[in-house]
């Protein structure tokens, strides 16, 4: 990679172009015949050779192992195709987040179409994270014998060993960071699991739905092999891929491997709209263009996520599995109500949040907060905005009666999962778990301080005790002429984006900014032009109050080289293309 320049750009980032190898871009662009751009690109990103066909046509049935590879795979299989043939009461355990409402919309439909029924426990926000001795409570009522904690339960010692004491079975399905000890309890299926020795390097990269698809085809396959289907029709699990996609879209994991399978195959499923759940939220939406990954992220996640965050935690499982035009209809417009209120709480927490942290000097490189009347369920989208603001790894409290609940979102050499094992170890939290980039814990009021100092130094340790400047990575250069409806339909064919695999970055040199304007909530719509020749409608996200917004806003006609990504905008039928503008330098 080479530095664009020496100086940072508007947004106070540091710009490096990709280096391209022009042999190996002619040699992927006549092999695979790719156009010019998206062969730069594959070499840019260092895809490998061999890879390049799976990355761009991810086909599940190739890039999917055998599901008995990951360790109690098959045992906890067995033990769930058991249930089934006997009909035994089964109780499920999600999470509160898409990943947890899809991983458990995927075994609840899957359960409905061979026949049988589950006892479904979400746990509210109040309540906490992961299985709990309430959920059991209620298992226990209902006669549940087996149970399935899918997105959680990795380390929850105390709940699940206890409940393996007094006679469940509990089969754990996750992808959570694990400890060296795992929970006493029937299986524990989780590709993070420190003894796997499977040697499948994107297995561990799933969210907790991929995980649970492996699982539904493993069951699926044993019910065959035990004669199950034989009075019967056989469920088609590629109808739940829908759900598969949308899990890992917004659980944001890397999009490697059976990921990108998973969300490309996925993708299709979900754009004949047979989930009437989901069909019936994108109304709501007015989508009118094909169902992208960018579309899962930002507008559907959201509000699935926004139920659990502030209103009812089970309501996205139940829209997921809803098979009725009118409940879903409701339960979409629900949907839409606590996205728009948790918005007006996520800004309220999130000045107040600025105001702690701006103004006075910070020990330490890393954004640590705190309040005594901010809603748990807005924390770790706060988190995440402080990430963006400072660039530094964020921590997030919300001060309870009784417990201190937090959520923090990490940046490039911080593992988050690994620093949240280490203080538990330490004890200055109670609990907690998450990924690299995310976690969640909870502690004691007067361990504030104490988690405080061993969060500052262990990133001091770990990255130095300077503020990281961040590096936007340019993919491609080109001039503004050169971005056409055609250039939008060929970059594409790099979709679907995620974490590992982001939305092109495109550097258009020597433009000039043309009219502009504030539109929605502080974004700045303009036009680029440039001195050759072309035209192009662009716009700045949430930019209006910063040096980027300003510059847009008052260009007196300078020349300069503007980093985006390109959109093919759909309205009405009609196309246009649109440059989303993440940064810019002004032309020396």
């Amino acid at each position: 990679m080479s530095e664009c320049a020496e100086d940072l750009s508007l947004c106070e980032n540091r710009w490096q172009i990709a280096d391209i190898d022009e042999e190996q871009r002619q040699k992927i662009e006549q092999h695979y015949g790719l156009p010019f751009h998206v062969a730069g690109i594959l070499c840019a990103r260092h895809v490998p050779f061999t890879e390049i066909e799976n990355f761009i046509d991810p086909k599940i049935q190739k890039l999917m192992p055998d599901p008995y590879v990951i360790k109690d795979m098959q045992k906890g299989c067995e033990r769930f195709v058991q249930a089934i043939i006997n009909n035994e009461n089964i109780g499920i355990i999600g999470d509160y987040d898409v990943d947890g409402a899809t991983s458990v919309s995927e075994l609840y439909r899957f359960l409905h179409a061979v026949g049988r029924d589950a006892v479904i426990h979400i746990p509210s926000r109040e309540e906490g994270y992961g299985p709990s001795s309430l959920a059991f409570a209620k298992f226990k009522e209902k006669q549940v014998k087996l149970v399935i904690t899918i997105d959680c339960g990795t380390t929850a010692f105390d709940v699940l060993n206890k409940a393996a004491e007094d006679g469940f079975d509990v089969i754990v399905i996750d992808h959570h960071e694990a400890e060296v000890v795992l929970p006493k309890v029937f299986a524990v299926i989780n590709p993070k699991r420190l003894d796997e020795d499977n040697g499948i390097d994107y297995l561990p990269y799933m969210s907790a739905v991929g995980v649970g698809f492996m699982f539904l085809v493993a069951v699926n396959r044993q019910l065959r092999q035990e004669g199950f289907y034989q009075a019967k029709e056989e469920p088609k699990l590629m109808d739940f891929l829908d759900l598969v996609a949308l899990g890992t879209v917004c659980d944001v994991v890397p999009l490697l491997g059976l990921n990108r399978a998973y969300v490309k195959q996925g993708l299709k499923v979900m754009r004949a709209m047979h989930n009437v759940g989901l069909r019936r939220l994108f109304k709501k939406i007015n989508l009118e263009s094909a169902v992208t990954s960018y579309h899962l992220g930002f507008a559907i996640g959201p509000r699935i996520n926004a139920c659990g965050r502030i209103g009812d935690a089970t309501l996205g499982y139940k829209l997921l599995c809803c098979d009725n035009d009118l409940e879903a209809d409701e339960l979409a417009e629900k949907f839409n109500q606590f996205n728009t209120d948790r918005k007006e709480i996520e800004n309220y927490v999130l000045l107040q949040a600025i105001e702690q942290l701006e103004g006075k000097a910070q020990k330490y490189p890393i954004a640590f907060v705190y309040g005594t009347d901010w809603h748990q369920g807005v924390i770790g989208i706060v988190a995440g905005k402080l990430k963006e603001r400072y660039h530094v790894p964020s921590f997030v409290m919300s001060i309870e009666s009784d417990e201190v609940k937090g959520s923090a979102r990490s940046i490039e050499g911080i593992d988050l999962g690994a620093l949240i094992i280490a203080a538990k170890e330490k004890g200055v939290i109670k609990h907690g778990g998450g990924h690299v980039m995310a976690a969640g814990f909870s502690l004691d009021k007067e361990q504030i301080d104490d988690f405080y100092e061993f969060v500052g130094q262990y990133v001091v340790e770990h990255m130095g005790n300077e503020k990281m400047i961040p590096t936007l990575k340019i993919d491609l250069v080109v001039s503004l002429s050169a971005v056409t409806e055609s250039f939008a339909e060929q970059l594409s064919l790099l979709e679907p984006y995620g974490v590992q695999n982001g939305e092109p970055l495109i550097m258009l040199t020597n433009v000039r900014i043309g009219s502009s304007q504030i539109v929605g909530s502080g974004h700045v719509r303009c036009t680029l032009t440039s001195p050759n020749g072309g035209y192009l409608q662009a716009i700045a996200f949430r930019c209006a109050d910063n040096s980027l917004g300003q510059t847009l806003l008052d260009h007196r006609g300078d020349l300069y080289d503007v980093v985006g990504d390109v959109k093919i905008d759909e309205w009405q039928g009609r196309k246009k293309v649109q440059f989303l503008i993440t940064d810019m330098k002004r032309k020396k």
